[in-house]
């Protein structure tokens, strides 16, 4: 069983007519779950209700809370999302919140350095607790997942650099990828060109960059490897995205043929766009069917 870590932001997504419990590191953890990896996350919430929820909602779907600190300073994260007509969210990220100070610890670092894998974002570098934290953990981490994740005003284009130079796989959106790709001086237009001067730049193996409906492109040992997209109709994107890298990396981890990995986890992200929420519930049969309709 593949050992995963994932760490960074949990929260609640406050839609304008319910809310969801997401962040991008745990949407992550819990497609990660749902594929019988084993599965934990760092982090922190508040002393309060929401805080009591998330925690309880984890338990329920299989990752422990051992990890989880539970901070009496902060509440729990909350984070406003709108939707626009093609289902596609902006959101409003409260600031402070306790996953902004989630605090090293021995527990923390030993857990990392057992971890097959080591997943995490940029977001949570946006106070100096956390990503100070983050930054440590990097120095013990055997496999390190870098999803960007852009939020606006939350990052830096100097905290980005170093965290692509630590990664050893990176997980872009096409306009974070050309966005990225300006602030490194590429000349390109092509995204494949792109993909391969990053990959130079940072000295990173494994890079893959998701196009909205239109699928992804995957670099994998300098080897490129592509998938078209699938036809749904969006209900809304909240999620799909961290359920797509969550698959791709349970796939890759566990040694499915790379273009197999992507095809199976552009069919789970498209699955999680036709659905309300981060996290719905998928199973094997359903996402076989998808790819195979006969």
């Amino acid at each position: 069983m593949v050992k995963i870590t994932c760490f960074g932001e949990v929260l609640w997504d406050v839609f304008p007519t319910h809310k969801k419990i997401g962040g991008a590191p745990l949407n992550v953890a819990l497609r990660l779950q749902s594929f019988n990896n084993d599965v934990t996350m760092i982090s922190s919430v508040g002393d309060d209700k929401r805080g009591k929820m998330l925690l309880d909602y984890m338990v329920e779907n299989g990752i422990s809370k051992e990890y989880v600190q539970v901070n009496n300073k902060f509440k729990t994260g909350k984070v406003k999302v709108m939707l626009n007509e093609k289902g596609s969210a902006s959101y409003d990220i409260n600031f402070p919140r306790a996953w902004d100070n989630i605090f090293i610890n021995k527990k923390t670092i030993d857990l990392v350095e057992n971890a097959d894998a080591f997943v995490h974002g940029s977001l949570v570098a946006r106070n100096d607790v956390s990503k100070k934290t983050l930054f440590e953990l990097l120095e013990h981490a055997k496999y390190k997942i870098f999803d960007l994740n852009l939020r606006p005003p939350y990052y830096t284009k100097e905290v980005l650099i170093h965290l692509m130079n630590k990664a050893d796989f990176i997980k872009f959106n096409d306009d974070e990828l050309y966005e990225v790709c300006g602030y490194l001086d590429s000349k390109y237009r092509s995204m494949e060109q792109n993909i391969r001067y990053i990959a130079q730049k940072t000295n990173t193996k494994h890079i893959c960059v998701t196009k909205g409906s239109h699928g992804a492109v995957l670099l994998y040992n300098d080897k490129l490897y592509y998938n078209s997209g699938y036809l749904i109709k969006v209900v809304d994107t909240v999620g799909a995205g961290d359920s797509f890298l969550g698959t791709l990396i349970s796939q890759l981890q566990n040694n499915i043929n790379p273009q197999n990995a992507i095809d199976f986890a552009c069919a789970v992200g498209a699955l999680v766009a036709q659905n309300e929420g981060a996290n719905p519930k998928i199973t094997q049969s359903e996402i076989e069917t998808f790819i195979n309709p006969y």
